[in-house]
Order: C-alpha cells, then sequence, then structure tokens
C-alpha cells in the first residue's frame, strides 16, 4: 500500500498566513517531517526554526501527531562547481528523506513536510520527492499546497507592487543578481542573497525594498534608493543574523524611469 507525502506550504513565518486548505491537510497527517539546512549556531537556532513549525501545528492541530527530524547532510559553501555540488547535497537529502519515510511513516499512512513560503519558489523539496519517487524503492503518492510566498509578504508588508504598468518582474537570486539581463532589469526580486550582492550590481538611484523575518515578531523593512540605504541593509542584515543565528529575506529591487 502507498504512502501519501503531503508537500505543505506555510507561508514565512506567520501562523495567520497558513491558508485554510494547507490546515485542512495537516489534519490528516500523522507524522511532520523536519529537515532544514543546518543552521551555523548549533541547537538553540534549530530549535527555533523546529519551534516555529511547532506553533503553526499546536494552533491549527488537536494532536494525533508526531514530528520527526531528519539530519540534514553537510554541503560544501563554496564548492568549485555549485551545481554539482548542490545535486549531490540533494541526493543525501533525498536518501535521509527516504529512509525516514520507511522507518516512521507506516504504509498507506500520511506524511507531511512543511515548506516556508511556497513550495515552488526556491525550495528543493518536490526536486527531492521526484527523487524518491523515481527510484522506486518505496510506493509513495503526493500532493503540494501552496503557499502564501515571501514575494507576497513582503509587498503586502512595504503596501507596493511588484511592477509598475506593462513592466515585466525578474525573480532571482544573489548568485545570478550579477547576470540579469537589461530587458528584465526593471523590476528584480532577488531572493538567497547572503552577500547583498545589489552593492556591486545597483545603480545608487535603483529603488530597494528590503525585509526579513517576513510575518515574524522579528520582522524587518527598510526601503530607499541603494545609494540611501544599501549600505545600512548590510550592517543590518549582518546585524540581524548574528543576534538570531540565522535570517530569511529578500527584496525587490527597482530602476527609476
Amino acid at each position: 500500500m502507498e504512502r501519501t507525502l503531503l508537500v505543505i506550504g506555510i507561508g514565512p513565518g506567520d501562523p495567520r498566513q497558513v491558508t485554510i486548505e494547507a490546515i485542512e491537510a495537516m489534519k490528516s497527517v500523522e507524522v511532520f517531517f523536519v529537515l532544514d539546512k543546518a543552521p551555523e549556531r548549533g541547537v538553540e537556532v534549530k530549535q527555533s526554526l523546529v519551534g516555529l513549525r511547532q506553533e503553526i501545528c499546536e494552533r491549527y492541530l488537536e494532536g494525533g501527531y508526531r514530528f520527526v527530524e531528519v539530519p540534514d547532510p553537510p554541503r560544501d559553501r563554496n564548492p568549485a562547481d555549485y551545481a554539482a555540488e548542490v545535486r549531490r547535497w540533494h541526493d543525501a537529502r533525498a536518501d535521509l528523506i527516504e529512509r525516514a519515510l520507511i522507518d516512521e511513516l507506516p504504509e498507506g499512512g500520511v506524511g507531511a513536510i512543511l515548506v516556508w513560503g511556497d513550495p515552488a519558489l526556491y525550495d528543493s523539496t518536490l526536486r527531492i520527492v521526484d527523487t524518491i519517487i523515481g527510484r522506486g524503492h518505496i510506493g509513495l503518492d503526493h500532493r503540494v499546497i501552496p503557499g502564501i510566498s515571501s514575494v507576497s509578504a513582503l509587498t503586502a508588508a512595504h503596501r507596493i507592487l511588484l511592477n509598475r504598468i506593462g513592466e515585466p518582474i525578474h525573480i532571482t537570486t544573489g548568485r545570478k543578481l550579477a547576470d540579469t539581463p537589461a530587458e528584465a532589469a526593471a523590476n528584480q526580486v532577488v531572493m538567497l542573497d547572503a552577500d547583498c550582492a545589489f552593492l556591486d550590481t545597483a545603480d545608487a538611484l535603483d529603488h530597494i525594498w528590503w525585509g526579513a523575518y517576513l510575518g515574524t515578531e522579528h520582522e524587518i523593512l527598510i526601503d530607499g534608493t541603494v545609494g540611501e540605504v544599501g549600505e545600512r541593509i548590510r550592517d543590518v542584515r549582518t546585524a540581524a543574523r548574528e543576534q538570531h543565528g540565522w535570517i530569511m529575506d529578500i527584496y525587490l529591487l527597482r530602476k527609476p524611469r
């Protein structure tokens, strides 16, 4: 009998932003599997990240479920071949999650992975699930429940639109920001930018709307031109990461007309 795995988007951090569809799906879950990127600040940070998920479950569920934490495999943060290292890391994650599904979820059971934001936006969970199914070692059905993305949370927090009339929107990462083609650079949504790449790529008059820990009690918002607030964003980001041991942030970078 097949096991069922639900991949549930839970938004960027505020339990109030979990959708009704997600809550209804969570009520059917027996086991929640938790696998996060290994934090640099150890057990306290890990408990904080797991705790946010537990808070969501405690708010909306009555019990009858359990959490299984899956240790995250190590990853080289500065590899010679970035794509190859990410593929290796994803395969290692697939090994661990597959083993956990076999050991912790009975046949016919329903498990879930709670994904920050939306599972389709810069998250590896669906690739890992596809890898597990493709191996054929375990009968596994899966379903995806969308979540409010950090993009939506950012624009709502700043009370802005993603684009001006008729303009394109380009979504990228800090690593790829310098490769944005000129025709797509009017409105750039940038994620996973640990090095504040906009300081090297943006013009001083480009406007930036930046947000971190969106939807949580630690939310930070800064906006202005890169020339005005760019260095402050870098300093605030560094201090916040040092204080909390982790950071999730995103920004919109817009060219002036």
